[in-house]
C-alpha cells in the first residue's frame, strides 16, 4: 500500500484564445501537472463543464467569464490568470476584489519584445531603412547623401512617450544610450514617479509640441479613445517620427494617414484599427509609413515567458503569498479597459 497522496490544489485550464502549447515549454507544463491537479478544458468551451470545475478551484488560468454569480460558486477561488494580455469586462472586478480573488493579466511578458521593436521602428523612421531597401530592390536606389536628406539622429533628440506603463518601462532604458531628452504624459502616474526614472512630465499637448520622435505607448480606455486627433497630431513639429505599438484606438487613425500621406509627418504602426488590414487600405500605399501587422510582442520568447510567470504567481497564491510576477489587474482600472482581443 503506498502511502495517501495529499490533495493537490485545483487549477483550471481555460488558455483561450491561447494555446498551452505556447504558452507552456514542456518543462513547465510538466511542473504544473506536478504540483496541482489541472482541469483541462482549452478543447471544452462548454459553460457546464467550466460551472462543474469552479467549486474545487484555486485558479482559473484563463478569462472565461467570470460573473457574480459564477464567483460565488467558487469558494475557493484565488486568483484568475489571464494569458490573453488584455483586461477584459467579461469579468466581475470588484467582486473579485471583494472576496480576495486577484486577477492578473501576462501583460509584462510582451513589453521587452515591444518595446526593442519600437525602438527599431523608431531607428528605421530616421533613417529610412526601409524605405531605402524598398528603393534598391527596385533598382532606384540614391547613393551616400542622395537618399539622405530627411536622416535624423536619435542621439540627443526630443523623445515623448504617451503612456508609461509596462512598454514605457520597458523601452525607456533602451532610450538611455541615445541621450535623449524624454518627456511623458500619463495622467495614472503621479508626476514624481517619471522624474524618478529621469524623464520630464508634461501634459499632453507639450510633449507633442516638443517631440521629434513620439512613442505611442497608451492604454485603450474610454478616456484614451482618440486621444490623438487631428488637433493634437498638428501639434507636432514637421518631419515628426511617430511610432504606434500599443492600441490602435488610441490615435485617430484616418487623421494619421492624412499627414503622412501630405509628407507632414512620418509613422510607423503595428496595431491597425481593422485587422488583418483590408487590401485596398492606403496605409499599404504610403510611402512615409512603416508597416507591423501587429507583430511586435508576440515572439515565441516572450509567449514562453507568460507559462513561467503564470507559474511563478500560482505557487505564490498556493501559499498564500501575493503575486510578483504578473500584472494585477486594479478594480479602479480594469473596468475602464477598452482593448480588442489580439487575433
Amino acid at each position: 500500500m503506498t502511502p495517501h497522496e495529499p490533495d493537490r490544489p485545483v487549477v483550471v485550464l481555460a488558455p483561450a484564445p491561447q494555446r498551452t502549447d505556447r504558452i507552456f515549454t514542456p518543462d513547465t507544463l510538466r511542473r504544473l501537472h506536478e504540483r496541482y491537479e489541472v482541469v483541462d478544458l482549452e478543447d471544452d468551451a462548454r459553460p457546464e463543464a467550466l460551472d462543474a470545475a469552479l467549486p474545487r478551484a484555486l485558479a482559473v488560468i484563463g478569462q472565461p467569464d467570470l460573473g457574480a454569480e459564477r464567483l460565488a460558486a467558487a469558494p475557493h477561488l484565488r486568483a484568475v490568470l489571464n494569458v490573453e494580455g488584455n483586461f477584459f469586462p467579461n469579468v466581475d472586478y470588484a467582486a473579485c476584489a471583494a472576496r480576495g480573488v486577484r486577477v492578473l493579466g501576462c501583460g509584462p511578458a510582451y513589453a521587452q519584445a515591444v518595446a526593442e521593436l519600437a525602438l527599431g521602428l523608431a531607428l528605421d523612421l530616421a533613417r529610412g531603412i526601409s524605405r531605402e531597401d524598398r528603393a534598391f530592390r527596385a533598382g532606384t536606389e540614391r547613393y551616400v547623401s542622395a537618399s539622405t536628406a530627411d536622416a535624423v539622429l536619435l542621439r540627443g533628440a526630443d523623445v515623448g512617450l504617451v503612456g508609461f506603463g509596462n512598454l514605457g518601462r520597458a523601452l525607456h532604458p533602451l532610450l538611455v544610450p541615445f541621450a535623449p531628452v524624454v518627456r511623458a504624459h500619463d495622467p495614472w502616474l503621479p508626476p514624481s514617479v517619471l522624474r524618478a526614472e529621469g524623464i520630464a512630465p508634461a501634459g499632453l499637448d507639450e510633449v507633442l509640441a516638443a517631440s521629434r520622435f513620439l512613442f505611442v505607448l497608451a492604454t485603450a480606455t474610454a478616456e484614451s479613445e482618440h486621444l490623438l486627433g487631428a488637433r493634437e497630431l498638428d501639434l507636432l513639429p514637421d518631419g515628426a517620427r511617430l511610432v504606434l505599438v500599443s492600441r490602435a484606438a488610441v490615435v485617430d487613425h484616418e487623421a494619421l494617414l492624412d499627414r503622412v500621406e501630405a509628407g507632414r509627418l512620418l509613422a510607423a504602426v503595428d496595431v491597425w484599427p481593422v485587422e488583418p488590414v483590408p487590401p485596398g487600405d492606403r496605409a499599404r500605399r504610403l510611402e512615409g509609413l512603416v508597416l507591423s501587422a501587429h507583430r511586435a510582442g508576440g515572439i515565441p520568447q516572450a509567449f514562453a515567458e507568460i507559462g513561467e510567470m503564470v507559474l511563478d504567481d500560482l505557487d505564490l497564491v498556493a501559499r498564500g503569498l501575493p503575486p510578483v510576477r504578473m500584472q494585477v489587474a486594479a478594480p479602479e482600472l480594469a473596468p475602464r479597459y477598452r482593448n480588442r482581443p489580439v487575433g
